[in-house]
């Protein structure tokens, strides 16, 4: 089902919602740049686990009003806007890749509902202490990253070139447009049913212009507007040596950062097929299923 929820400030949140309609809620924020798509394998294996499945268009991308120099924090708002119009009470919440951040933020602003978070191949912060944020990174995310860094006036044109390959991509060609971001092993899954996401989501999250984006990359750049050391719920860090997106010491680097954070390092994973051979282990965990 899609709604539209509308926050006090006069926005439009752009909202998807399958499953029972009482419980708790699994919130999953995806990537950057990316727009509320549904995604068949994750919504039925969430759905396995008796939860109800929640994922929204953050501000700017497809149908949410944008909400310029938005933070990484005000996440956490609009997500409890959408749990009061749907009356749920409590959820855990998973965020993937520029997703990550925001679900962190949803564990350390709103502890009294958020149970478990979870980060899947999830960014750290910048700069952050320790870490050479860049290393291991392929060359559009550090031309993309440099530039919003300098300032929206450098970041905007090359984004709008950007989105003028994701405008029409197909799934055969979601791999090609992520150039050498694209690991050998992450290549290998981008086939079939998450190459057709992939290619949907992105054409989705341009379908309005690039304000999701451009919001998303400038909220990175600068203090996400809560501390991770404040964060009190559990939270697990799913990260592989294989991502060239968000290379592994960006995980590593949150699990030693985030009080009580369980590190889940994985070899021979990137950042795509991570999510795709690891959905079962990264769901059991965040929603508390043992399997024997």
């Amino acid at each position: 089902m899609s709604l539209t929820v509308h926050t006090r400030d006069g926005r439009r949140l752009e909202v998807i919602v399958t499953g029972p309609g009482e419980g708790r809620a699994f919130v999953f924020h995806s990537g950057t740049p990316s727009a509320a798509v549904p995604y068949k394998p994750l919504i039925d294996a969430v759905l396995e686990r008796g939860l109800q499945f929640v994922t929204y268009s953050r501000p700017g991308y497809a149908g949410s009003t944008e909400h310029h120099g938005r933070s990484v924090a005000d996440a956490a708002s609009d997500v409890a806007t959408i749990l009061n119009e749907l009356d749920v009470p409590s959820f855990v919440t998973l965020g993937r890749s520029g997703g990550g951040p925001h679900a962190l933020a949803c564990a350390a602003m709103l502890p009294d509902r958020c149970e478990r978070a979870a980060t899947l191949a999830g960014v750290a912060p910048y700069p952050a202490a320790g870490l050479d944020w860049f290393a291991g990174m392929g060359t559009d995310n550090i031309e993309e990253f440099t530039l919003a860094l300098e300032g929206e006036a450098f970041l905007v044109p090359w984004l709008e070139q950007q989105a003028q390959t994701l405008a029409s991509v197909q799934p055969a060609g979601v791999s090609a447009a992520l150039g050498d971001l694209v690991s050998s092993v992450d290549e290998a899954a981008l086939t079939g049913t998450l190459a057709e996401y992939a290619a949907e989501s992105f054409r989705r999250s341009v379908s309005t212009g690039i304000a999701g984006w451009r919001d998303d990359d400038l909220a990175f750049a600068r203090p996400w507007g809560f501390m991770l050391e404040t964060i009190s719920v559990p939270v697990s860090v799913w990260q592989g040596d294989q991502d060239r997106m968000v290379p592994l010491a960006h995980g590593a680097w949150l699990a030693a950062h985030i009080p009580g954070a369980e590190p889940h390092l994985i070899k021979g994973e990137g950042h795509l097929s991570l999510g795709e051979r690891g959905l079962d282990a990264v769901l059991d965990d965040l929603c508390g299923v043992s399997r024997s």
